[in-house]
């Protein structure tokens, strides 16, 4: 076969692959002088769109801390609000004693431990089924509904049974129970009004429910101070009423036995 002839079948056989090869490295060439793209750059956050951390995720081991008892909160809540209300009227006590100025009494710190450990899970339960209901359409209308219900629900329930069980703690008779209740409940509840209304309008409104908790147990301390002072005092008006009673019997006795000196003496 002649050699033309040869190169003819050649590249009739080969021809396609060579345009391929051919047209693969004019097409790496193009790609190669081509300038390289810009990378392009992440979009600088403005005011509007920087995510601002929460002031109680900003203040280190007290943070720490807190989310500690978050998550004791999620995992065992009723074992820990036993134990935070034990820590509050323990506290609390103590303050009102202080206060009072007399000799540290262990018997009424562990009335007080009593009436919080009684009371801790009722009260948890509570505020639980306040934050599920009273839920409408309006935020302000739920607010303002919720406290109210606490107000006029919890509160006169929660004062009459933290006095009353002093006094029964305490050995009263039903007598005076119902004395002691009559002389303090309505004054708790005025000097309530002016404290846990904003209390649990803030809780509801800026604080998440895992840490209510902790924000009432802190405003709690001060409150249970008030009333463990509160009561004290009711116990010292009783004190000097008994005393005023044990004295009375004794004062007849004195004015007969006074008429009779005088007749001796002339």
């Amino acid at each position: 076969m002649p050699t033309p002839t040869l190169l003819r079948v050649f590249l009739r056989r080969h021809a396609p692959r060579l345009r391929t090869r051919l047209s693969q490295n004019h097409q790496r060439r193009a790609n190669s002088d081509a300038p390289n793209p810009k990378r392009a750059e992440d979009p600088i956050p403005v005011p509007n769109t920087v995510s601002t951390i929460p002031l109680w995720q900003r203040l280190g081991p007290l943070t720490r801390a807190v989310e500690g008892y978050a998550r004791g909160q999620r995992k065992r809540p009723l074992t820990t609000q036993f134990i935070s209300s034990l820590v509050i009227y323990f506290c609390a006590d103590l303050s009102a004693q202080h206060m009072s100025g007399k000799d540290y009494n262990p018997e009424r710190t562990m009335r007080s431990l009593i009436i919080g450990a009684i009371s801790s899970i009722p009260s948890y339960k509570w505020f639980i089924f306040l934050s599920q209901n009273f839920n409408y359409t309006s935020r302000l209308l739920s607010l303002g509904t919720k406290v109210v219900v606490n107000q006029v629900c919890f509160t006169p329930i929660f004062n009459s049974y933290f006095f009353g069980m002093q006094a029964f703690l305490a050995g009263d008779n039903f007598d005076q129970i119902i004395d002691r209740i009559r002389r303090t409940v309505p004054v708790s509840i005025v000097n309530s009004c002016k404290l846990w209304p904003a209390v649990t309008a803030f809780s509801f409104s800026f604080i998440p429910m895992e840490y209510r908790s902790v924000f009432s147990g802190v405003i709690a301390v001060g409150w249970q101070t008030y009333l463990s002072f509160l009561n004290r005092q009711a116990e010292a008006v009783e004190e000097a009423k008994q005393v005023d009673e044990r004295n009375r019997p004794a004062q007849p006795i004195a004015a007969r036995e006074r008429p009779a000196k005088m007749e001796a003496e002339a």
